[in-house]
Formats: C-alpha cells, sequence, structure tokens
C-alpha cells in the first residue's frame, strides 16, 4: 500500500520524536491535542494570515539564519536538497512497510539512501535515513520545519541528531535524518514489553544529553532547546544518545538580559514553572526540564502520568520529597532495575535534579556545573559497588 500516514503515534523505534500527550499551547490552555506550536521574533519573516504554507526558497533560510552567528557554530553543514520523487523512491512511495510513527509535524518514515551520493536506493542498500514529512495543513510545522534546517544546518555536535537533507516541493515539505537504531528513550524507559535499559546505559545517557545541552548553552550566541524531553531523545544502536526536534529552540537572550519572552510552548511535566507563568524563556528553562528528564532515568516514570485512573500524576511533585534525604531518595528509583545500580551514583544523580528543579531559576545550576558533575561518575575509578535492597 503506498503513500500511507496514520495510524498510532505510539510507534517503537521511530527516528524522530512524535507529539507529545501533554502539550503546552498557551499560558491558559494546556490542551491535550497535538503539540502547538509559535512563530518565534528570531526568525524574520511574519507568518501568512492563510493557511496555505508558504514555498521554501533560498531567501526564506538566509531570512530564517540572519540572527543566528554562523561563527558559533562547529561547522557550516552543506545539506542535500532531495526532489519528492527521490523520497517516494527511498520510502517506497511512503508505504506502510516504511512508516515508523506519526507526530505534531507529520508522519515519520524509514527510507534508505546511497551512503556517498545520498541517491534513493533500495531496501537493503546504502544507508538507512527517517524522513519526516509535514502535515500539508500544519502551517505552524512549516515554521518548525524552517527552524529545523536554520539550527541544523549550522550545528554539528556528536550529540546532536544529525539533518542529512531536506525537500520543498509545492505543498511538499520533508526532513531527512540520520536513522537512531534504538529509538526514543521514552520507549526504553516507559513501553510496555520493552526490556529497562541497565543502569550503566542511564548514566551513559544522562551525560550525553547534558553534553547537547552544554553545546547549545555554550555557543556564544547561546540557544534554548526549549523541548527536553524523554521523546526527544534519540538512541544509537550503541545506546549513544542525541537531542532532536529543534522545531521549537531558539536563540537566548542578549546583552544584559535574563530571559526573552514568548508565548508559552513546550511540553506539560517537563516546562519550567515561571515559563508557563510568565512567558520568560531562559537558559534555566533548560535545565528545569533536564531536572525532569534525570528523574525519569531514575525513576522509571512519566513526567506526567495519565493512565493510572483520573488524576495525573506529576513526576516532579512526587519525586521531590525524596530527593534531599539520601536513603529516602532510593524510593524514587525504578524498581526494574532490581537493586543494580550504584547507590553513590544515584544519590549524586538526585542531588543534580533536585537543584535543577529550584522553583527559583536563579538557583538552578549552569551546565558548566552539571556536566562536570556528571562526567566525574564515568571517570576512570574503580567499579562502583552495587547497591541491591534486603
Amino acid at each position: 500500500m503506498g503513500n500511507f500516514c496514520g495510524g498510532s503515534a505510539k510507534l517503537a523505534n521511530a527516528s524522530s520524536p512524535y507529539a507529545s500527550k501533554n502539550p503546552l499551547s498557551s499560558i491558559n490552555n494546556f490542551s491535550s491535542s497535538k503539540s502547538t506550536t509559535t512563530y518565534d521574533s528570531s526568525f524574520k519573516s511574519k507568518p501568512s494570515t492563510t493557511a496555505s504554507l508558504q514555498s521554501f526558497s533560498l531567501s526564506d533560510f538566509e531570512t530564517a539564519a540572519e540572527s543566528f552567528n554562523k561563527g558559533d557554530a562547529s561547522t557550516t553543514v552543506s545539506l542535500k536538497s532531495f526532489s519528492l520523487n527521490d523520497l517516494k523512491t527511498a520510502t517506497k512511495n511512503f508505504s506502510s512497510n516504511s512508516y515508523l510513527g506519526e507526530g505534531g509535524f507529520g508522519c515519520v518514515f524509514k527510507g534508505w539512501i546511497d551512503e556517498l551520493t545520498y541517491a534513493p536506493t533500495r531496501p537493503g542498500v546504502g544507508i538507512i535515513v527517517a524522513i519526516k514529512k509535514l502535515k500539508r495543513e500544519s502551517f505552524q510545522g512549516h515554521k518548525e520545519w524552517l527552524a529545523e534546517i536554520t539550527y541544523l544546518s549550522q550545528l554539528r555536535h556528536e550529540n546532536l541528531v544529525k539533518l542529512i537533507g531536506y525537500c520543498s516541493e509545492s505543498n511538499n515539505k520533508l526532513l531527512v535524518y540520520e536513522y537512531m537504531q534504538k529509538g526514543s528513550l521514552e520507549n526504553h524507559l516507559f513501553k510496555r514489553g520493552v526490556q529497562p535499559i541497565p543502569w550503566s546505559v542511564r548514566v551513559k545517557v544522562a551525560i550525553d544529553v547534558a553534553r547537547g545541552l552544554s553545546f547549545l548553552h555554550g555557543l556564544e550566541t547561546q540557544i534554548i532547546f526549549r523541548d527536553l524531553k524523554a521523546s526527544n531523545v534519540l538512541l544509537d544502536s550503541d545506546f549513544n544518545a542525541r537531542l532532536s526536534d529543534f522545531g521549537l529552540a531558539r536563540n537566548g537572550p542578549t546583552g544584559d538580559k535574563s530571559h526573552v519572552s514568548t508565548r508559552v510552548v513546550g511540553t506539560r511535566g517537563y516546562a519550567a514553572p515561571e515559563y508557563i507563568a510568565t512567558g520568560h524563556l531562559s537558559l534555566k528553562s533548560d535545565i528545569y526540564s533536564l531536572g525532569v528528564v534525570l528523574l525519569e532515568l531514575l525513576s522509571g516514570k512519566r513526567a506526567l502520568d495519565e493512565d493510572n485512573g483520573s488524576r495525573e500524576k506529576i513526576l516532579v511533585d512526587w519525586a521531590k520529597p525524596f530527593l534531599n534525604d539520601k536513603r529516602k531518595m532510593l524510593r524514587v528509583m525504578d524498581t526494574r532495575l532490581e537493586g543494580q545500580y550504584s547507590k553513590k551514583e544515584a544519590q549524586t544523580i538526585a542531588a543534580l535534579a533536585l537543584q535543577c528543579l529550584h522553583a527559583d531559576p536563579r538557583i538552578r545550576p549552569n551546565m558548566t556545573h552539571i556536566l562536570p558533575a556528571l562526567e566525574q561518575l564515568r571517570a576512570p575509578k574503580d567499579t562502583p559497588r552495587m547497591y541491591s535492597r534486603a
């Protein structure tokens, strides 16, 4: 069956983040629909008042990139411009067999291309890529699509997902990424029937996520990722983690400003409370989200659990009372680990999470503090003693 797009948004192994179950669409509207985004002032062109999509051109890209300092990036990347026919060939006309999942942006498909020329190939020949196909009716999705190209064409880091190219033909907007074989961290932590990842991998993922975030925050023109969550952390075959989905990213404050003001977008359970209340976005908003992801790695529980009866459970509210006490914090730990973790490492990560989740953003640590603390857990040393419950 060709040209397939539909079905569940919760499929495993999709090398692209999917829409969260708990999007934030505005300060006073916690919608349960798919993720809603806004068009930030860091991109200069104005949104259309019509529902139709604008055609992408080189001038669009240059305008969108205007406020980002290319000198900040590790390199400026040449992206491949794919034709729609190329991507139809790579995915067998977007067939159901190539389908990986669906999110707010659109559908995600698996395709095959030549490793050197990027020409489409038949399955089993060349390399696998993940292809995100924008919903035609999604104007805000067009803005996210352009933001992805703007940032990922100018950034390369081992802990950021690699964008290979794009397609823009008429109303067809697509993005082509490296394929991440292990899918999202969300699947490995929360999906039923999936083998829970061991403690050593969780620590490795925490370090990789911190490295990616540290890179973004360390640029001369700092970048606020704005949508850090388990579904936006993708894992390769060796469980190396990369940040993905830069559709909501934006440039950080400049000069003596402490924040930028925006409409509130993101994901419930991960968004910083001051950002939800005021729309003030800062690097410390990302730090809060990192604290939530660290809690998820410790506990194996979702940031916001709406599946257990009618009353939702917020992970931060449940876990924070335990994090101050080195003994009580063990109640937070994922029981599926069966005690196979380093007590000292778990306490270190719990203490960092608590700092990241401080209600006052000024007191939250910077990545210059967080990353070394996490990397120290994997510094050459004796094998850590594993803790087991009696």
